[in-house]
């Protein structure tokens, strides 16, 4: 019998068994918000995120604050969160400046942002592409030659609010540069949330005829129209074990303005356990540090399963 608040399990063919959620509300999330949220407010949300069974909470940015205000505290937040593992605590880095700072506090996991398009790179970094790619290149070094693991972000690999749709050889370009500098792990951003399942099935395909493996890729869709959920069992179906989801569906893009929340990770939660799946998060703990964070935030979770389980108390 299923207890109240929970899925019943009903299993389906070619999935995982185990989905890794790697959780960007911290940083993805609160980076969008209008209000700078308090940095004892921050640090208290990723403790109740990690108490949730989440194995990975992306912590903040060392960018320049000029850039990224609400994250402006990172140098006060990462020493909050001493008693984590930093191996747990991702840091998204943009530079040589950014590692220095990430690398000087314990940071271990470390993460760069990249875009598949022109037009998008130059309004979140102000460069082209390969001037990034450049760019990353001795960062990757450094964060691999100090120990730490580092993620390639890769936005706009579906659709581009300037340039339209994507094509799948210039995604796979990028992605190909990022694996080769020395990422471990590559996360396909739909950063407007404009793609469909066949999309998605199309470009992981195209990746591993370039020799990228799916163990290497994560997903990171957004629900602008409603394709978060579907996108992302397209991925499972395919092989993709690593999922980013926001707690809440906290989140945007503040370049891309018509980027919408992420996929909330209570509602990827109540989908992968109802497949069976397993992801070692509670759902009851995730719901209520949601529920919390939105009255923190002065305003109602967008996750509909947030929405449909605190209903239920």
């Amino acid at each position: 019998m299923t207890a109240p608040g929970l899925p019943m399990q009903i299993p389906a063919d070619g999935l995982p068994a185990h989905v890794r959620i790697h959780e960007v509300g911290a940083r993805d999330g609160l980076q969008n918000e209008k209000a700078v949220v308090p940095t004892e407010v921050k640090a208290e949300f990723i403790h109740r995120l990690a108490d949730a069974g989440l194995p990975v909470v992306e912590a903040t940015s060392f960018v320049h604050p000029k850039w990224v205000p609400q994250l402006a505290d990172a140098e006060a937040l990462f020493p909050l969160l001493g008693d984590l593992d930093p191996q747990t605590l991702p840091v998204l880095v943009p530079n040589d400046r950014g590692l220095d700072r990430a690398l000087a506090l314990g940071a271990r996991r470390i993460a760069v942002f990249g875009s598949a398009t022109e037009s998008f790179a130059k309004a979140n970094l102000n460069r082209t592409v390969d001037e990034a790619l450049t760019m990353f290149a001795p960062v990757v070094q450094r964060s691999k030659d100090a120990g730490a693991q580092v993620r390639g972000y890769l936005s706009m690999c579906f659709g581009d609010p300037w340039e339209g749709p994507v094509p799948l050889p210039q995604v796979v370009r990028v992605c190909r540069a990022l694996l080769d500098m020395g990422c471990d792990e590559l996360s396909l951003g739909d950063t407007i949330g404009v793609a469909t399942p066949g999309h998605v099935q199309a470009l992981l395909t195209a990746l591993n005829d370039a020799g990228v493996p799916t163990a290497r890729i994560g997903v990171h869709f957004h629900d602008t129209y409603g394709q978060a959920l579907a996108n992302t069992l397209a991925a499972l179906r395919h092989g993709v074990t690593t999922v980013d989801a926001s707690a809440g569906g906290l989140g945007g893009c503040p370049y891309a303005k018509s980027a919408t929340g992420n996929l909330a990770t209570e509602d990827l939660v109540w989908m992968l356990h109802g497949l069976g799946i397993d992801t070692g998060v509670d759902l009851g703990r995730l719901t209520a540090t949601s529920v919390w964070m939105a009255e923190a935030l002065g305003r109602p979770s967008p996750s509909r399963t947030v929405r449909a389980l605190s209903h239920k108390e």
